[in-house]
């Protein structure tokens, strides 16, 4: 096996590691103002309408220890 392929997936596995950081980044921006809403005021139906019309954004923060242990 020649060595720049034996190299190439360190590589790769190197550069994925921003991955997880990145989606739990954008997921909390995504929330940011649910989360001002819920600190400020908290019911059941805002949390609710927060994971209803945020879903991806919920479902990378729930999927986020996941991504940490395949990526970090």
């Amino acid at each position: 096996m020649p060595k720049s392929e034996r190299q190439q997936p360190e590589f790769v596995r190197r550069s994925a590691r921003w991955w997880p950081l990145l989606l739990v980044l954008l997921a909390l921006a995504d929330l940011k103002t649910e989360i001002v809403l819920l600190l400020d005021h908290f019911t059941l139906t805002s949390l609710l309408f927060a994971m209803r019309h945020h879903v991806l954004a919920v479902a990378v923060l729930i999927g986020s220890p996941s991504l940490w242990r395949r990526y970090a």
